[in-house]
């Protein structure tokens, strides 16, 4: 939202507002403002001085005794160079250093969903967030948003734009309890700031916290001193909010209580408040969603969304044998969203691969002992149809059993040929169905969820160089190659030629390579967690809406795409780099 379309008070807060309607940026605007003071005389988002650490630097000002002895030199020998420096501030001094105590790491917000926080509880809690993702952002931090009552460790995360439709959605039968808040804390870092926003109910029963007032049935927003983050959040707070006035078409007035400082705010006009919890005021409208074939949907956990080219197609199984659906999730470039559906190609026997070239799908099926070729498109040179028989391409039963479990193989095409990695080897197939063999696959793409073309080294767009050819690991992606020798720290060469170096600690799987501009992204998933994290060099960002599924993220090749089945049936694709959802494709709801 452009700053000009808002009061001047509420111009520095153009950014997290961009995701409301300004109507509704306005009329939250007293509530905004006035819940940052309170949270931020008691938690400055700038750290103070700290304590003295000695010298570490150089610098253009200071005091007197801080001078370069080589500036003293130059007083006793040019005084009048000496004035001229001073005057001009180009005088050297010795910059002090200090350590600082304050803390890192993420903001978390614990949010109650339950019929309790209807109403007013969620306009508190939509000003609370925009607030507390303001604040986390001005520290280089991000925020987190968990739901009481889902498995621990799904987070909410993104921009406000990303974040507040998914919050929104976020609605529970039941009232949280004191046990959910100690599980969705337990799994946090020492250094995490975490917010509980609930009612006064559940606050009254958390351990520690002091208890509203008698009869408050009002919204409340408390950091949580939970075991692990204790040392981040400091002394607990609670920010409590009860409905001070009622007006003819509902509440009018909040009274909010932080510490022992009470003030009364303004609640939003009942109309648009209305309209601010259907989700109406919100700037973006969400993902689209893609609906699949009746007849062609997939089985549970049978999917395995896959890029097998350079095509921003997705290509995932159907619920028959031979059923192979392919889904177009390019952007649209225009203003209202194109419609995006998914084609089911109905083929005989096990699809083994399939690619997307230019104006055609091809593809490999296993029928009857012998693999044919299918083609969706544009017609192809040589014969219509061919048989080859499996032998040929080393596609036993148990390698066809093996294949069944895993994502498609890539189909790529070389000329008029077909190239396939089969069983460690890549076979050439040539318009006649003559297969030849066309060298091995590299052992660091042959991974234990099936071939991973991001390792494959002979699919990268330049010649590898030495450092990179023998690592023992290697991923890459448009022309940047990263590798590693112990799977935690990667040195990454750009297509541009930049070094970069990029490190995680906990035990993940890369999953692919992407770029955000210019700079390269790891994508990573933990087997243990199933979380799924974009590793920066400048920061980690936890993928929440991509995490939870059985097997690691589908990553594209070349686009900042990433695609995952985070629960049977359904499959969400977006960008890799922010967490954005772009389609979510069926569903078993």
């Amino acid at each position: 939202m452009s700053a000009t379309r808002l009061p001047a008070a509420l111009a520095p807060w153009a950014g997290a507002l961009s995701a409301l309607s300004p109507e509704l940026a306005v009329a939250l605007g007293p509530l905004l403002r006035r819940l940052d003071q309170l949270v931020g005389a008691r938690e400055p988002v700038t750290d103070g001085p700290g304590e003295p650490d000695g010298t570490g630097g150089i610098g253009r000002s200071g005091r007197p005794e801080q001078l370069l002895p080589a500036e003293w030199l130059l007083a006793e020998e040019h005084p009048d160079e000496f004035l001229r420096r001073f005057v001009d501030r180009e005088l050297l001094y010795l910059a002090p250093e200090f350590r600082s105590r304050a803390t890192r790491g993420r903001t978390v917000a614990l949010v109650d969903a339950g019929p309790s926080q209807a109403g007013a509880g969620r306009l508190v809690q939509l000003a609370a967030l925009l607030v507390l993702h303001r604040r986390a952002a001005a520290r280089g931090s991000e925020l987190l948003v968990g739901v009481l009552g889902d498995p621990p460790g799904r987070w909410l995360a993104g921009e406000p734009a990303d974040l507040l439709p998914s919050w929104l959605a976020a609605r529970r039968p039941a009232e949280p309890t004191p046990e959910q808040v100690r599980e969705a804390t337990a799994g946090l870092d020492a250094a995490d700031r975490v917010w509980l926003l609930t009612s006064p109910r559940l606050a009254d029963g958390l351990p520690g916290l002091p208890a509203g007032p008698a009869g408050a049935a009002a919204p409340v927003v408390a950091p949580v001193a939970a075991p692990a983050a204790a040392g981040a959040s400091g002394t607990p707070r609670v920010l409590a909010t009860e409905v001070a006035r009622w007006g003819a078409a509902g509440a009018t007035h909040v009274s909010v209580r932080l510490d022992r400082t009470e003030i009364e705010l303004p609640l939003p006009a009942a109309d648009i408040a209305v309209r601010a919890l259907r989700g109406a005021e919100f700037r973006r409208k969400g993902p689209v969603l893609v609906p699949v074939p009746a007849d062609a949907a997939g089985p549970p956990g049978r999917a395995l969304p896959v890029f097998t080219t350079d095509a921003t197609v997705l290509l995932t199984r159907g619920r028959r044998e031979g059923t192979l659906l392919a889904t177009d999730v390019r952007q649209s470039e225009h203003k209202h969203a194109a419609v995006t559906r998914t084609k089911a190609h109905r083929l005989n026997g096990q699809v083994i691969a399939a690619g997307r070239t230019g104006r055609r799908l091809f593809a490999l099926h296993l029928h009857r002992d012998r693999v044919l070729r299918y083609v969706s498109g544009r017609q192809v040179g040589g014969a219509a149809e061919f048989a080859v028989d499996p032998a040929f391409l080393g596609l036993d039963a148990t390698v066809a059993e093996v294949l069944a479990g895993r994502p498609l193989l890539p189909l790529l095409c070389s000329g008029d040929d077909l190239l396939v990695p089969v069983a460690g080897r890549w076979r050439r197939i040539a318009p006649d169905g003559a297969v030849t063999d066309d060298g091995p696959v590299d052992e660091r793409a042959e991974g234990p969820h099936g071939f991973e073309r991001f390792r494959e080294p002979r699919l990268f767009e330049r010649a590898p160089q030495p450092g990179e050819q023998l690592a023992r690991h290697l991923v890459h992606a448009g022309g940047t190659a990263a590798w590693s020798e112990d799977g935690g720290r990667w040195h990454v060469r750009t297509r541009l030629g930049e070094e970069r170096q990029l490190s995680f600690r906990k035990k993940a799987l890369v999953a692919g390579l992407v770029h955000d501009g210019r700079e390269p992204v790891l994508i990573t998933w933990s087997p243990d967690s199933r979380m799924v994290r974009a590793i920066r060099y400048d920061g980690v960002r936890t993928l929440s809406r991509f995490s939870g599924g059985t097997a690691p993220p589908a990553v594209h090749p070349t686009e900042p795409l990433i695609a995952a089945e985070v629960r049977p049936g359904r499959v969400v694709v977006g960008d890799a780099t922010t967490g954005r959802i772009h389609h979510v494709i069926g569903s078993n709801d």
